[in-house]
């Protein structure tokens, strides 16, 4: 049998497949079946209707890993929900559209990808469709793809159809209709063209004029309103969209030479069809279904594993999955996506058989996985859904079709009140709290902003302005909604200095230049685990070592005269962090206006093509445009713009940068470096090639343990094999500007040395003798010192603030707070504890000796015998 390699996304290519089941994958007991997912939280989307959270642990290959799947359990016999079928844009085929997208355009309450589809095709489904009642589309006929479908009395059923149908001329001669809006296909077994002497309905469910115009036959295409012939075009499209009330016929060889012997303009004209199950003896009545959908291959029949009804070697290895099955009693319906994602390990299709065993199901189907998987739902109170799984591809791919969670229920009383805030809140944050409301359908209370409420706070914690809370001090702040009848109170946590962990500046990846602005964005970690950043207008910021300021968390630099980088130092309530940023040097290596590389095309294996061309941008600005080909050859594609590697790169650079003219390709951006040891190191500049336009993007070298000098051997777009046919197999690409950018080196203190002895108020300073006020000393084990003489003898900086008792220290790019008898100290923005606090004696602060050296970088040797510290 002849069939395209893959029905979701396909390139055109054909690939033979035997029909024997014995060459298919059959089920075993997966290591995955001795452990069972966990739900981690369940919520109510409407009367109906719940969505629950898994985690499931197991061990795959000898090795652990965790799946996050999710699973909305829809309750058949509830009669204020429903299943049912969302297509497109604007219920129409051809206009493909995202999950949210189309759940929020049909006021879906939860929804997931549908079909397979043929991606280079016009976006239409595999199977067949039955949406509100309405045949939309009708089965291929090609052997395996499952179904499922709710019938008139909503009884769902996962199985085989078919199709059948005939169009019946006024003379009473008949020819077989092949199917309704259906794109081109190979029949299996034999590998015949779908649409070779076919004759195909489209209705206006098909939402453009090219009606599945491959190139393989010619059309003449017969437009039928009210039964009545109206047009027809001999060889010929007819240039619009079926209407509401008709369809249009496609017909080719000898499809059209029936047309033309029986059929004229003004003649009436019959359509004759149904869906029928596969299996004779099954009595499935499709016209009375309410909804249908196709699918690919059963996984699970009787709650047990089933064999594969379709090859799925193109479903290979671990990916995100859709699947689609019912209970035993027939009473529920379970919609269920699992993630390959982050930490989310994805499931093979055997693995997903178990875990729908698992859940619940009794018998299901696959549906289109891999980068199409999305699941939305919305949210308790919310109007509008949102995503709830993460992608493969960190985007929401445009998908033909989709099964869609509908709450029919009226508007009912209000059930439950509950206010919307931040789980964190910062002292002086104005934050907006909202209130949303939901019925005793669970379903949202529309125009909740136009109910006006009452808000107050518990122990004057804090100021509304209508409905802005400020708190004013740190800790649990109880505050309340009333409004009518409904009264809801939360707990918001304001975190000030004491309920910090940490504080950390973003800059890591930041090199300054003169004139430019950059956001810095200050990031707090909570006793509690909660991390969010800071408001900007709450810090307050302090700039060292260059001239610029810092407002509303972007800092303009000014001049960088004379200095090799910034000290930034950012304090929220008392709590400080710090970090210095270095002066950056950009270098242009490649760039065909000024500096030109020698650039040829290379590809592999040997089926693949590649080309580069020097051409202008609209400003007549030269840039590199790499084209390839991944349409021939098998597995992994290389497509490469090799440079000429006698070309050095100068020092020792910490990024590479370029500008990227984006396909939106999904197809993966990397380069190639060589070393100098002859080592080629492998560079990830987008994983994701998901933009189009000019973008540019940044590389990290400093992992990459490089050999200076290095030289670049090639940028170059792959497409890998797993996930193949879910990106674009032609394209092309812009390369421009080529930077390599070096961060400078910030200037440290000097060097010195200091020598104390416990108990000894003598000290030498870089061998000069000097005499103490307060001898060094030891207490609880810990030795303290006399910090600010020490910091100013190794080049630091101590600040004294007499209200709080706080020790300020600086020194190189480090920074510490120390309060009197407080353990707690901060340290370069981290809270330490210590074994003794600081202590004052003799009016002078005295500080452990330990903290110092581990967080100054100072080096500390002790000499037992004479009890003398040396610090350098």
């Amino acid at each position: 049998m002849i069939v395209q390699k893959k029905w979701r996304k396909l390139s055109g290519a054909v690939l033979a497949v035997s029909l024997l089941l014995s060459t298919w994958s059959v089920p075993y007991r997966a290591e995955a079946a001795d452990s069972a997912p966990t739900v981690v939280s369940q919520e109510i989307l409407t009367t109906g209707a719940v969505l629950k959270k898994y985690v499931w642990q197991f061990t795959r290959s000898k090795k652990d890993v965790k799946v996050n799947a999710n699973v909305v359990e829809v309750d058949l016999t509830n009669p204020y929900v429903k299943l049912d079928v969302m297509t497109g844009t604007e219920n129409q085929f051809t206009r493909k559209q995202s999950v949210l997208g189309m759940a929020t355009e049909t006021k879906a309450v939860a929804g997931v990808n549908g079909d397979f589809y043929n991606t280079q095709a016009e976006g239409v489904p595999m199977g067949p469709e039955i949406a509100n009642g309405q045949l939309m589309a009708t089965p291929p006929y090609l052997p395996g793809f499952y179904s499922f479908a709710l019938d008139k009395d909503n009884k769902p059923i996962v199985d085989l159809f078919t199709f059948k149908g005939s169009i019946i001329a006024k003379d009473g001669q008949s020819y077989a209709l092949g199917g309704i809006n259906k794109t081109y296909y190979w029949f299996e077994p034999g590998g015949e063209h779908s649409h070779i002497d076919g004759l195909f309905m489209y209705t206006n469910a098909w939402g453009q004029v090219d009606r599945s115009n491959d190139g393989v036959t010619v059309p003449t295409e017969i437009l039928v309103q009210n039964g009545i012939v109206k047009e027809i075009a001999d060889n010929g499209i007819i240039k619009m969209i079926a209407p509401k009330d008709g369809y249009i016929l496609r017909a080719s060889g000898k499809a059209a030479d029936f047309i033309r012997a029986h059929v004229k303009v003004g003649d009436p004209l019959k359509a004759d069809y149904q869906v029928l199950p596969q299996d004779p003896n099954k009595k499935y009545d499709a016209s009375t279904f309410k909804m249908m959908i196709g699918g690919h291959t059963i996984l699970v029949d009787e709650g047990k594993p089933s064999e594969f009804s379709r090859p799925v070697d193109d479903l290979c290895c671990t990916r995100s999955r859709t699947a689609l099955g019912y209970s035993k009693d027939q009473k529920t319906a379970y919609v269920i996506t699992a993630d390959y994602s982050g930490d989310s390990k994805g499931l093979s299709m055997k693995e997903l058989q178990q875990f729908m065993i698992q859940v619940g199901v009794w018998k299901g189907l696959n549906l289109d996985g891999g980068g199409s998987t999305q699941m939305v739902a919305r949210p308790l109170g919310e109007m509008t859904p949102v995503l709830v799984n993460k992608t493969e591809t960190g985007i929401q791919r445009k998908v033909v079709n989709g099964v869609g969670v509908f709450s029919t229920a009226p508007q009912g009383e209000v059930k439950e009140l509950f206010i919307q805030a931040p789980s964190v809140l910062f002292v002086g944050e104005q934050a907006p709290l909202r209130f949303k409301a939901y019925d005793v359908f669970y379903n949202p209370v529309v125009d909740t902003d136009k109910i006006t409420a009452q808000w107050s706070v518990a122990g004057n914690k804090g100021t509304f302005k209508d409905n802005v809370f400020t708190p004013n001090q740190p800790g649990i702040s109880k505050v309340t909604a009333v409004s009518g009848q409904g009264t809801s109170t939360a707990d918001v946590e304001v975190v000030g200095r004491n309920q910090l962990t940490s504080m950390k500046i973003t800059s890591d990846n930041l090199a300054l230049s003169e004139g430019e602005t950059y956001k810095l964005p200050v990031v707090a970690t909570t006793k509690s685990g909660k991390t969010r950043e800071i408001p900007p207008e709450l810090i307050q910021w302090e700039v060292l070592g260059i001239q610029g300021e810092v407002t509303n968390g972007m800092l303009k630099v000014t001049s960088l005269a004379g200095s090799t980088g910034a000290q930034l130092i950012a304090r929220y309530d008392g709590f400080s962090t710090t970090t210095t940023i270095p002066v950056g040097i950009d270098k242009v290596w490649y760039d065909l206006d000024k500096e030109a590389v020698m650039t040829m095309p290379d590809a592999k294996p040997q089926e693949v093509t590649s080309s580069v061309y020097i051409v202008p941008d609209t400003n007549g600005n030269k840039y590199l445009e790499l084209n390839y080909d991944f349409t021939q050859g098998k597995g992994t594609k290389w497509a490469y713009a090799t440079m000429d590697t006698r070309i050095l790169i100068e020092g020792e650079p910490q990024y590479m940068k370029m500008r990227v003219n984006g396909d939106e390709s999904l197809n993966w951006l990397r380069a190639e470096l060589l070393d100098n040891a002859g080592k080629i190191h492998y560079v990830d500049f987008a994983r994701n090639i998901n933009w189009k336009g000019w973008k540019q993007i940044t590389a990290d070298l400093t992992d990459l343990k490089l050999s200076y000098p290095i030289r670049v051997k090639s940028v170059y777009v792959v497409n890998e094999e797993i996930g193949q046919d879910e990106r674009a197999a032609k394209g092309k690409i812009g390369i421009d500007d080529i930077t390599f950018t070096y961060r400078g080196a910030v200037q440290q203190p000097s060097n010195s040395s200091v020598q104390l002895t416990v108990n000894k108020k003598a000290v030498t300073v870089n061998g000069k003798a000097m005499t103490l006020e307060q001898a060094p000393v030891i207490t609880e084990g810990n030795t303290l010192i006399p910090i600010r003489f020490v910091t100013d003898a190794l080049g630091g900086k101590v600040n004294w603030d007499p209200n709080e008792r706080k020790v300020t220290i600086l020194r190189g790019g480090k920074m510490i707070d120390l309060w009197i008898d407080n353990k707690d100290m901060i340290i370069n923005g981290q809270r330490i504890t210590a074994e003794v606090p600081p202590v004052i004696m003799k009016d002078l602060t005295m500080v452990p000796l330990r903290i110092l050296s581990e967080n100054l970088g100072w080096k500390v040797t002790w000499d037992g015998k004479t009890q003398q510290i040396t610090l350098q």
